[in-house]
């Protein structure tokens, strides 16, 4: 609500405007009415401003040169005479006002015309400017006790103001009075140093602000002690000038590199980007870089460019000796710009955990020919061990090989290195020990040349022993992520290096390094904490002998800004006026200066006066104000001052000339007080408050406008107007800066829009979270929670729901602990749904919202429920199992229970409790209830429940064992009985079961277990015991029987008993039907993956396929196919097999059985299929050799051979008669020629030859001599072939030995021929063979013409030998070779 403010008298501790102090004559009431005329365009004003400015110093209007004496004596001499002419004075003041009143009424009302002449119809407000310096600050240089004054022109719209700083500090006049005087006149602002000292030397700035942006002009006053009165010295870090031309370019800088944090062996740049005017490609801007008040200079470590508008140093390998303060220095037209901030670097990850880090700043002191003294700084050892010593080591000029120089780690931080070739180059680097590891190596040192000592620089003699601990440490709050750290040196410092500060949390015992190379003062900022968290810090000093004892802790302290006055209110905008009163709001100050602003103070003052009067005595603490007793038509300025508990800030900027003048438009007034929520990458939450003017009815609505930051071209964001104060605008781009306005809406029309809101760039905060929704698992509440990114001391957790604020409301409860909110629902219900947001004041913008939707709302009621009335969660419900000798168990398990559980176990309405036969318990690991039942009988029947309570919580599980289910655990409680009686003497602890060997070969086996060496085991199949040939071991507890060749014939019951005196067991398997089936897949399964591919063989009934394997069956599942479709066995195609392979035979081929053949077997899951291309070639080269071998059996079986009845030897007494008979064959009917020692036998009276009917052919010699004695044979042969058979003949004399029988042969009566047993075919090899080529398979052509009978002898020479040898009797003419008959008979 607005506060009604009467105007009362100026306070007395404000400043009155100077010129107002002297008199109110009439020559002040001139200037003031001239000033502020409007006659004086801005272009006159800047001319007059300029040319002030031009002049070597500023000069003083004459009416304003006089003293505070002459001041005082006019006063005076005033008061003296007042009572003589006071009538009069007042007569002329008054007739004066009255004067300038109307003619200021006059000029206001020309300046309207003007302005509306050159205003653009539709628009209702002046076109808004950002500040813009037309005269710039100037540097100086100026002598010690001196005054300087600095001065400069600023334009902006509205008009800006203008705040001093000096070195970024803000200049405060009070805090040191009489040394800075600040002035605004005409439009020029200056500051004047009355004696300076040299520590005034320093940049200074003007910034000026207004609602639209800033600007800023800066200087440098470089103060100078006269020769012999001491050197001149600058303060602070800033690096000093050297000799440089200045620059002729003009330079301002942009975006500027902060406070930055790099890693030791990393790479980082850093960066400024400016503007350059004039941009010359060729002549970039003159810039310097230091490190800790030190020129860098370019090289392999500092990379550094200008151009491109930006300056940009880059550190590709950094090291903890590149930490420090690091300033760019650009030389201008006007002196220099230059930027600072600290460059942090960490550790890396040592080589071993528990390492230390890098020694830093490692250098060599005291150069001789052959030996070098290094030096250098030991590293911080926060968490790590202490460190016990270093390494030092050198590489030579162009090596890349480090060399140890000490055996054995030194303790302190020097180390004389000798042993140095004169006139070579070396470098250094050391390394760190403790007792984890030795750490990364130091940077090496810069190249130094073992040579006599010249200049070199030597190190100086240090007190033995670390120095003692520094003082008390002090922390103070600086900005929101840092602290201000200060401290007193040690009282034995020791030659001290620098000193260490470490940090910790408040709370916890870990400590982290702030810096990692020694600092040499004895104050440091520390950065990169925190926000809103506490800290405590502690300082240890150093020196080459390594660091001293910690110091006291610093006083936790909290990361907050300095406590400083707020900065001034800004975006002053009139709501209301009815013509003696406004009404005004005001934004609040972008900084509170660490505290809560409690109060706020408004000046005003008409636009025609320099006099500002005090509109409150007492603070406001809203931000509305209605201010009374105005004049109707006149132009008030207003400015705003806000206060803290640090003070009374600076004021405003004055606002606008705003006319009294009543309101009467019909449309609404505008809108105020624009701000932004959960401000995102892509989206925002615009907020406003309502018009304090309607018009002539009330809002229905308000539109939202939107611009991008420097466009006056606003888009309208929602078509429809909203009846709520708030919208969320999504769609934006992130990183883009906008401005927002919104208009009210009401029956009559659009109002006007409110004033721009400041820019404000789609970007979420670091860090930044959401709101989340849950219930509280203890007390089942349900909540929303915030974790703040960011926080300060006078922050505040602001809840609304809907972008209403809820305060206090019986609905919702908050809770606020530290950096996070919550609020939590009293009674949750549809009521609640809405979306809820919270702001955290006194932050850059945390905030965050969540919609509570129904669905959401009834999950965590569920869940809420559930823990408000907690049930014990089982895993598993209560069920039975049967355990072994028939006893039933009874359990359940529950996810998680507690020690102090208790439980119920309730049988048919009856608690049942431990006792005989019942055995009740539960383990708390586990989660298990159980109940163990040693007798289970029909009288268990029934239902079983299980009551649990653990604390708050209680569940029960029910059983209902009844019926079928109570029958099938009483059958399995009576089975196990059964078995563990089984089992007390010898039994089967597995029964029966087959396994398929790798030769096809089915192993019946079972595992018995209780058995000794007496136990007895017998095989049997349909009670017919088997006896196996190797004895059963029963003892190895394993027992199979196999089943070689298995076929059909093996189907039937085995049965295997074991039995000793303690009892018997049987195991039985029926191998028929499924089981037949199953085991003959296992073989086919093995059989198949054994066979080989189809392979030809040719027979004198066709063309044979043949598959061989490691076992086959015709039980097997087997396919033979023809071109993809199944062959049938048949006279055609016939199909069989052996043990070793599986054939298909086509009978009598002909070209339709050309094409592919296929096998293919099958396990039941898996198909092996074999497949052979019987056609072109391989047809034809089969087919020609069928032909071959079908003639070869044709001639053999029509040849001509002896069928029977010659025996091999024969013996016979002389004067007996020899009769050899024998049967013969053949078609035709063979010739039949008979020898005698390879001399064909003539026929005679002695020697009779006979054949008879074809068939009997027989040798008859009558009464034989001992000269009959000889080989005869006889030679049976048609045109098919023949055969040649010996026999030999003994004669012995009546009375002599009878002569042992030749050839091996036994004897044989005379008469009798046995003919030669018939020999059985070979068995083919198991090995698949190849089809033979067309060469191996041919056998010889039977003869087509008679075969020449043997050569008789010529009687005049000894019977020579025949050419050729006499076959022996088992030698028969050409044969078809063996292999080519079928090596089995066709299966039938």
């Amino acid at each position: 609500m607005a506060s009604k403010v009467t105007a009362r008298s100026k306070r007395s501790q404000v400043q009155t405007d100077y010129a107002y102090h002297h008199s109110r004559c009439v020559h002040s009431v001139q200037q003031t009415a001239a000033r502020k005329s409007s006659s004086y365009s801005a272009n006159q004003v800047q001319a007059q401003a300029t040319e002030a400015m031009a002049e070597p110093a500023y000069t003083i209007p004459v009416f304003r040169q006089r003293t505070a004496d002459e001041g005082t004596e006019e006063y005076q001499r005033v008061s003296t005479n007042v009572g003589k002419g006071l009538t009069v004075i007042q007569d002329e003041l008054h007739r004066m006002r009255m004067a300038t009143k109307a003619k200021v009424e006059s000029l206001a009302l020309q300046r309207e015309v003007k302005e509306m002449m050159y205003r653009r119809v539709d628009t209702s407000e002046e076109f808004p400017r950002m500040p813009d310096f037309l005269v710039a600050l100037r540097p100086h240089t100026v002598w010690e006790k001196t005054p300087v004054k600095l001065f400069c022109t600023v334009q902006g719209t509205p008009r800006p103001v203008v705040q001093w700083y000096k070195g970024g500090v803000p200049v405060d006049p009070l805090s040191a009075p009489g040394k800075y005087k600040i002035e605004n006149k005409y439009g020029v602002h200056g500051l004047i140093i009355s004696r300076c000292v040299v520590s005034d030397t320093a940049e200074y700035s003007a910034v000026a602000t207004n609602p639209h942006g800033s600007a800023t002009s800066k200087a440098t006053v470089t103060v100078k002690r006269p020769a012999g009165t001491g050197e001149s010295c600058l303060l602070g870090l800033v690096p000093h000038l050297t000799e440089i031309h200045a620059s002729k370019l003009e330079v301002t800088l942009l975006d500027r590199f902060s406070v930055s944090f790099g890693v030791e062996g990393g790479s980082i740049s850093l960066a400024c980007t400016m503007v350059v005017v004039p941009d010359l490609p060729n002549v970039p801007p003159l810039a310097q870089w230091y490190r800790d008040d030190k020129l860098l200079t370019a090289g392999r470590r500092a990379e550094m460019s200008v151009g491109g508008g930006a300056a940009r140093l880059t550190l590709p390998h950094l090291a903890k000796d590149d930490e420090g303060l690091y300033t760019l220095r650009i030389f201008t037209k006007d002196g220099t710009a230059e930027h600072s901030a600290y460059l942090f670097v960490s550790d890396a990850p040592p080589p071993a955990p528990g390492a230390p880090g890098a020694p830093v700043s490692a250098k060599a002191f005291d150069i001789n020919a052959d030996y070098v003294l290094v030096a250098w700084k030991p590293p911080n050892a926060v968490n790590e061990a202490a460190v016990s010593g270093y390494f030092v080591d050198r590489c030579e000029a162009g090596s890349d090989t480090w060399v140890q120089c000490n055996d054995a780690p030194v303790k302190v931080c020097k180390y004389p290195v000798h042993g140095l070739k004169e006139g070579h180059s070396y470098r250094f680097r050391v390394r760190a020990v403790n007792n984890a590891g030795v750490s990364r190596p130091s940077r090496g040192t810069d190249q130094v040349t073992a040579l006599d000592p010249a200049e070199s620089e030597r190190l100086q003699g240090s007190e033995e022993g670390v120095p003692s601990a520094p003082g008390q440490v002090v922390a103070t709050r600086n900005t929101k992520s840092s602290v201000f750290v200060q401290w007193d040196p040690p009282s034995h410092p020791k030659n001290l290096v620098g000193y260490y500060i470490d940090a910790r949390v408040a709370g916890t015992k870990d400590w982290f390094p702030c810096n990692h190379k020694p600092f040499k003062h004895s104050r440091f900022v520390v950065h990169g904490l925190i926000p809103g968290e506490t800290y405590t810090f502690r300082v240890q000093a150093v020196n080459v002998f390594g660091l001293s004892d910690e110091s006291q802790e610093s006083s936790p302290i909290s990361v907050e800004p300095a406590l400083s006055t707020p900065s001034a209110p800004f975006g002053i905008t009139m709501l209301s006026c009815d013509g003696s009163s406004m009404t005004l709001a005001w934004k609040s100050p972008a900084h509170c200066g660490g505290s809560k602003i409690n109060a706020y103070y408004i000046d005003k003052r008409n636009a025609d006066t320099l006099l500002w009067k005090e509109v409150n005595l007492t603070g406001l603490t809203e931000r509305l104000c209605s201010i009374d007793n105005l004049t109707e038509g006149v132009f008030y300025e207003f400015k705003i001052q806000a206060a803290n508990m640090a003070g009374v800030g600076v004021p405003s900027a004055p606002s606008a000339p705003m006319k009294c003048e009543a309101w009467t438009m019909d449309e609404p007034g505008p809108a105020y007080d624009l701000s932004f929520s959960e401000v995102r990458g892509q989206s925002l939450v615009i907020l406003w408050k309502a018009p304090v003017y309607t018009g002539a009815s009330a809002v229905t609505g308000y539109v939202v406008e939107m611009a991008k930051k420097g466009s006056s071209e606003f888009v309208t964001l929602n078509q429809e107007a909203v009846s709520h104060r708030y919208l969320q605008v999504t769609g934006l781009k992130e990183g883009e800066t906008y401005v927002f306005r919104v208009r009210s809406v009401n029956a009559n029309g659009v109002g006007k829009p409110s004033q721009a809101s400041e820019p404000v760039c789609a970007k979420p905060l670091p860090g930044t979270q959401e709101l989340v929704a849950g219930v509280d698992e203890e007390t089942g509440d349900i909540f929303l929670s915030l974790e703040a990114c960011e926080i300060s001391e006078t922050s505040k957790f602001v809840w609304s729901k809907n972008y209403r604020a809820i305060g206090d409301c019986p609905r919702v409860a908050v809770t606020t602990k530290g950096r996070s909110s919550r609020l939590t629902f009293t009674n949750p219900d549809k009521d609640d749904l809405g979306r809820y947001s919270v702001v955290v004041t006194d932050t850059d913008g945390v905030s965050a919202s969540h919609t509570l939707t129904e669905d959401a709302l009834n999950t965590m009621l569920e869940l809420s429920y559930a823990i408000q009335h907690p049930v014990v969660p089982l895993k598993h419900g209560l069920n039975y199992e049967v355990l072994e000798k028939g006893h039933v168990r009874f359990w359940l398990q529950a996810v998680k229970l507690s020690p102090s559980v208790s439980y119920r176990v309730i049988v048919n309405d009856k608690e049942v409790h431990s006792g005989e036969g019942i055995k009740i318990s539960h383990d708390v690991a586990t989660g298990v209830i159980q109940m163990t039942l040693d007798h289970f009988t029909r009288a268990n029947e029934g239902t079983y429940t299980v009551q649990i309570h653990d604390g708050k919580a209680k569940t029960q599980s029910s059983l209902v064992l009844v019926g079928d289910v109570f029958k099938a655990a009483l059958k399995e409680a009576e089975f196990q009985r059964k078995e563990h009686i089984r089992k007390q003497g010898p039994h089967f602890s597995e029964y029966l079961y087959f396994t398929v060997t790798e030769d096809c070969t089915v192993m019946l086996a079972c595992k018995v277990a209780n058995v000794k060496k007496e136990t007895s085991f017998h095989w049997y199949k349909e009670d017919d015991e088997i006896v196996p040939e190797t004895p059963v071991n029963v003892m190895s507890g394993a027992v199979a029987l196999p089943i070689p060749m298995f076929s059909r014939k093996d189907q039937g019951v085995f049965k295997a008993v074991l039995s000793d005196d303690r009892g018997k067991d049987t195991s039985l398997f029926d191998i028929s039907g499924n089981v037949f089936d199953d085991i003959i897949n296992a073989i086919a399964k093995i059989a198949g993956a054994s066979a080989s591919e189809l392979v030809l063989q040719c027979t004198p009934e066709g063309i044979r396929l043949q598959c061989y394997m490691n076992y086959y069956t015709e039980e097997m599942k087997t396919i033979w196919k023809h071109r993809e479709s199944k062959i049938a066995s048949s006279e055609k195609m016939r199909i069989g097999g052996t043990a070793e392979m599986a054939w298909m035979q086509i009978c009598d081929p002909s070209d339709k059985e050309k094409g592919s053949y296929s096998i293919e077997i099958s396990d039941g899951v898996q198909t092996h299929t074999r497949a052979f291309d019987l056609s072109g070639q391989a047809y034809t080269d089969a087919y020609e050799e069928y032909l071959r071998l079908k003639a070869a059996a044709f001639a053999e079986k029509n040849r001509g051979r002896v069928v029977g009845g010659l025996p091999d030897v024969v013996t016979i007494m002389e004067e007996k008669s020899l009769s050899l008979t024998c049967t013969v064959f053949g078609e035709p009917t063979p010739e039949v020629s008979w020898f005698k020692n390879e001399q064909e036998v003539v026929c005679n009276e002695h020697t009779k030859v006979t054949f008879e009917g074809g068939k009997f052919a027989s040798l008859v010699i009558n009464k034989v001599t001992p000269d009959d004695s000889g080989k005869y044979s006889i030679n049976v042969r048609n045109k098919y072939g023949g055969e040649f058979v010996e026999i030999t003949v003994s004669v012995y004399r009546q009375g002599e030995k009878l002569p042992e029988p030749k050839l091996g042969q036994p004897k044989a009566p005379a008469t009798a021929a046995t003919p030669p047993p018939p020999r059985s075919p070979a068995t083919p090899s198991k090995t698949p063979t190849p089809a033979p080529s067309r060469m191996s398979v041919k056998s010889p052509t039977p003869a087509s013409t008679p075969v020449p009978k043997s050569p008789t002898p010529t009687p005049r020479s000894p019977a020579p030998k025949s050419p050729t040898p006499t076959p022996s009797r088992g030698v028969k003419s050409p044969t078809p070779p063996r292999f080519m008959k079928s090596p089995t008979p066709p299966r039938k």
